[in-house]
């Protein structure tokens, strides 16, 4: 880009939360060059937002924003480092109209990108290097479902229709369902597809305040997750060319031949009711159509949200899946970057969408435990596979997708041919695995053996082709050439181009025999830039030179003087000649070898996913292996009837940090009887890790991965629901408390009986009685109505109170361990143990922590002192629960109470002195003396006979329900 640099620099807000590894690494960067004007942007979340820092921040804020006031600094003190973030952009690529070159002032579109749309770009992204994500691109239409008679009015469910493109596989997706009014399952399938950007209608046809109020909520949910969005105009979505575009579009095999049938009836896409609109409308988008390369090459297919574990936005950085905030350089700071040690770019993808895809399907995700299991067990063909085989295999796709644009080189031809001549090696070193069990040798021939054999043999014709054509001798050198002998012509260049060679060799030594100069140490023969092949000698040997006739000076410069003879200039030309000859017949012979190789295509993708499954595969062993305690293999157990049991259970992420001894714990939820569990006890004390952790193992398990526990057992869910950390954004109008509120929404609106819920210090974000009061309120819907698993953590102790009410919510807390003051002037110490253990916490940690985290020692005692004088203010002032009793109704109930005990101790046979009173002596022991079933038996009689004047008195049974 160029770009220039701004040098202003203003005081910012001081961002001392981001990790201070990034800010050494930057200033160690290597200097830019002023002339190149470079622009280094760095990629955070995967593509969700990028930042510019230092002059680079500077410019940004000035030349995109406008202001220095979205600079910040990240870091702390002399070392902080200017910062600015910036969204995706959308690009467009103007170019000269008739070449007019550099003083041209008419300019005509020439290409556009945004960051789901990067097709005709891509050669320019690209060029050299791997895609190692694939952009992804929707189209969205919203219906209004028919009101169904006795509805309710608030129920306004939506019916919406998805299609979506992956250019890098050319394939088209197609999902059409019922969303509720928060587009719960719409922002599923944006997660699960990973999708970059959507197209939605500018509006309706009929303007309606309810269809506008549709769109700015899905248009929130979009950019929620991060989602890039684009306009289209309503007339866009509709299908009336569609069946005409996918004929044209699409593979022979799937393409519909209007005189056999209905087009709806061979693609049954277009018999959904709201998915063919938004597909037109993504065709039209994409111009997929105008690109004649893309005629008869796609695939379509539909997408079942059923068929993976829905996720939402929130999920993502509760579970730890992608980078959270302005990143860490640290790679295992995230589950992706954990579980991420493939060796080829098509196996780091396809991990990605497994992560965002988990399986709910028992039978498939045992298969690839299986497969994990056999290179857990078998180290050695582990490492072969990755170290020998994987390392070098090309991304497929990248290679076939320029195979069908027609703009391959020979060097991709020699990728693909390398990779094959791996295959062989591949496949004897699977079929040595070590399998323990026929499911695992069968498994092994199912998934990779009979595959890799197949396509094997179809390729083999494709080695042949290129050893009969590409000339490998020159390959060491990196060069890429067509074999001479493969052409009559080429060779007869080849000829020629070495005959002229030969006479500029031999023009170089009769020069140098004549002059007497010693060859390549004084007299020099140069391919030069400016004059051609000619001759060179330093200032001071060029004095050799007698003869001005013959040998014609060209030049002097600092390296010394150029010149040439009449000979040479002719042997120059010729060899010139020869070798533009060479390289036109050669670049037609190119033509045809990538011709040929691009009929393999079909292969290659397949051979493709084969490769990056194998891939996945064996980094999920990998990690396993290499954890600082080994994964194991988790039992899975069917979805709604089994509990959920994890035994020394970790957060994998944790754990390998550095300097990190993480203290594990046991995770028991017994469907009707721990299914929820309310988690209490001090902030830092581990509450969250626990729960996040068990989100996170139930995930990994249903990608198929071992999980860091010493044993697990996992039912499969059908989503992980999570409401943690939520954080305000005052760019687009969201509280902390509203954004806490909307996550929460969706989880009671999209949770079952099969779902894993995590609530995270729920209505922090209000006042307390509200926050405590909502709390309540959804703890106990989602405990005796959704009946869902459910880890809720809070400093809500009240919220404790719930087990007394459903004998299925259980508490928990985490253990600290408060010492006991020595002296009178030292206070207590906390130590943080990080162990879960049942019950309730007994006691709030807050002002604890506050000292752990150096708080001054009088804003400390402080605090200490004004909750002391809330807690007596509310003990006080707390409005009691009974009514007011008159004085008279008192008075009469403790007459009533003392003649009641007069009359059961006189039953007893006591004797009474003369004020009435009881008297007990050895002389009249009966009622001392009796047993206590007797005493007992004389009591409930005389409470019989008392019974309607206790009742009917007010202050007695008042007295009697605080007993």
């Amino acid at each position: 880009m160029a770009l220039m640099y701004g040098k202003e620099k203003e005081d910012a807000e001081i961002d001392t939360s981001i990790d201070p590894g990034f800010c050494a690494f930057f200033r160690a960067l290597p200097q830019k060059s002023p002339e190149t004007g470079t622009v280094r942007l760095f990629e955070r979340s995967n593509g969700e937002f990028y930042t510019a820092h230092g002059e680079d921040a500077v410019y940004v804020a000035q030349h995109v924003f406008h202001t220095n006031s979205v600079l910040k600094l990240i870091g702390a003190g002399t070392k902080a480092l200017q910062s600015v973030t910036l969204r995706p952009l959308r690009v467009e690529i103007w170019v000269p109209e008739g070449g007019q070159g550099k003083k041209a002032t008419k300019f005509k579109l020439d290409k556009e990108a945004s960051p789901g749309n990067l097709h005709a770009v891509e050669d320019l992204l690209f060029s050299d290097t791997d895609v190692l994500t694939a952009p992804m691109v929707m189209a969205i239409k919203i219906a209004s479902t028919p009101t169904v008679p006795g509805a309710p009015s608030k129920d306004k469910n939506k019916t919406v229709g998805i299609a979506f493109a992956d250019a890098s596989t050319r394939e088209l997706g197609v999902s059409d369902f019922v969303d509720n009014d928060l587009f719960s399952n719409t922002e599923t399938l944006v997660i699960q597809l990973g999708i970059k950007e959507a197209c939605v209608s500018t509006g309706t046809a009929s303007g309606t305040t309810d269809r506008d109020f549709d769109l700015k909520k899905l248009k929130d949910v979009l950019d929620r997750c991060g989602v890039v969005i684009t306009e289209r105009k309503p007339s866009e979505f509709m299908p009336k060319n569609i069946e005409d575009d996918l004929k044209r579009l699409l593979v022979e095999s799937e393409a519909v031949s209007a005189a056999n049938a209905e087009a709806s009836a061979l693609i049954p896409q277009l018999a959904l009711p709201t998915a063919p609109g938004a597909l037109a409308a993504l065709l039209t988008y994409l111009s997929l159509l105008s690109d004649s390369s893309n005629h008869g090459a796609w695939t379509i297919r539909t997408h079942d949200l059923g068929q993976y574990m829905r996720l939402d936005a929130s999920a993502l950085r509760a579970l730890n899946l992608v980078e959270v905030g302005t990143g860490s350089v640290n790679k295992n700071a995230t589950l992706t970057g954990l579980l991420g040690k493939c060796k080829t770019a098509q196996g780091t993808r396809m991990l990605g969408s497994w992560l965002k895809q988990p399986l709910v399907n028992k039978h498939e995700i045992l298969k690839r435990q299986d497969l994990v299991e056999t290179f857990v067990e078998d180290s050695n063909a582990r490492k072969n596979l990755q170290d020998d085989y994987m390392k070098y295999m090309p991304d497929m796709h990248r290679i076939s997708k320029r195979f069908q644009k027609s703009v391959a080189s020979l060097e991709d031809v020699v990728r693909v041919y390398q990779a094959v001549l791996k295959l062989s090696g591949l496949i004897e070193t699977l079929k040595h695995v070590d399998t323990k069990t026929a499911r695992s040798k069968a498994l092994i021939h199912e998934m990779y053996l009979d595959k890799f054999e197949q396509y094997a043999t179809n390729l083999e014709k494709y080695a042949e082709m290129v050893e009969s054509t590409l000339d490998l001798a020159e390959l060491d050198r990196h060069n890429y050439v067509i074999k001479p002998d493969y052409d009559a012509r080429l060779k007869a260049l080849a000829e020629k181009l070495n005959e002229a060679r030969d006479g500029l060799d031999q023009e170089h030594k009769d020069v140098g025999r004549d002059l007497g100069l010693e060859l390549d140490k004084k007299l020099h023969l140069e391919n030069s830039a400016t004059y051609g092949y000619c001759m060179r000698l330093t200032k001071n040997d060029a004095r050799a030179i007698q003869n001005k006739r013959k040998y014609i000076e060209l030049g002097t410069v600092k390296s010394g003087v150029f010149f040439t003879t009449t000979t040479l200039k002719e042997l120059a030309l010729e060899y010139h000649d020869a070798t533009e000859s060479y390289k036109r017949t050669q670049s037609g012979l190119v033509k045809e070898v990538v011709s040929i190789a691009s009929t393999y295509t079909p292969v290659l993708e397949l051979l493709n996913g084969v490769l990056a499954h194998l891939d996945v595969i064996l980094s999920f062993a990998q990690v396993a292996v290499n954890a600082p305690e080994v994964y194991v293999k988790p039992t899975i157990i069917e979805k709604g009837t089994g509990d959920l049991i994890l035994k020394e259970a970790r957060h994998p992420c944790l754990e390998v940090q550095d300097d990190m001894s993480f203290i594990p714990n046991d995770v028991e939820m017994v469907k009707n009887e721990s299914e929820f569990q309310i988690i209490t006890g001090p902030n830092m004390g581990g509450k969250s890790t626990y729960i996040r952790q068990v989100g996170v193992i139930a995930l990994m398990a249903q990608t198929g991965s071992f999980v860091p526990c010493a044993e697990a057992q996992i039912p499969i869910f059908d989503s992980i629901l999570c409401r943690v950390g939520a954080g305000d954004s005052q760019l687009k109008g969201i509280s902390t408390f509203m954004a806490e509120m909307l996550e929460t929404a969706t989880i009671l609106k999209s949770a079952t009986k099969d779902s894993l819920i995590i609530i995270d210090e729920l209505g922090r974000g209000t006042s307390t009685y509200d926050g405590f009061g909502l709390a309540w309120a959804i703890s106990e819907h989602i405990a005796s109505q959704t009946r869902a698993f459910c880890m809720f953590a809070t400093h809500f102790h009240e919220l404790t109170a719930l087990d007394q009410e459903l004998p299925h919510v259980k508490n928990l807390h985490v253990v600290a361990h408060v010492s006991d003051a020595k002296e009178a002037s030292r206070e207590r110490d906390i130590t943080l143990l990080y162990k879960v253990e049942p019950g309730v916490c007994d006691q709030s940690f807050g002002i604890h922590v506050a000292e752990l985290a150096n708080f001054p020692e009088s804003v400390v005692k402080l605090a200490k002192r004004k909750a002391d004088e809330l807690e007596d203010f509310n003990t006080e002032s707390a409005p009691s629960q009974e009514p007011e009793i008159a004085a008279e109704v008192t008075e009469e109930g403790i007459k009533l109470v003392e003649e009641f005990l007069r009359t059961w101790s006189a039953q007893g046979a006591a004797g009474q002195d003369g004020d009435g009173d009881v008297v007990m002596s050895d002389d009249n022991p009966t009622q001392a003396d009796a047993s206590p079933e007797a005493q007992l038996a004389q009591l409930k009689a005389c409470f019989a006979e008392f019974r309607p004047r206790l009742e009917g008195n007010p202050w007695v049974q008042s007295l009697l329900s605080s007993l």
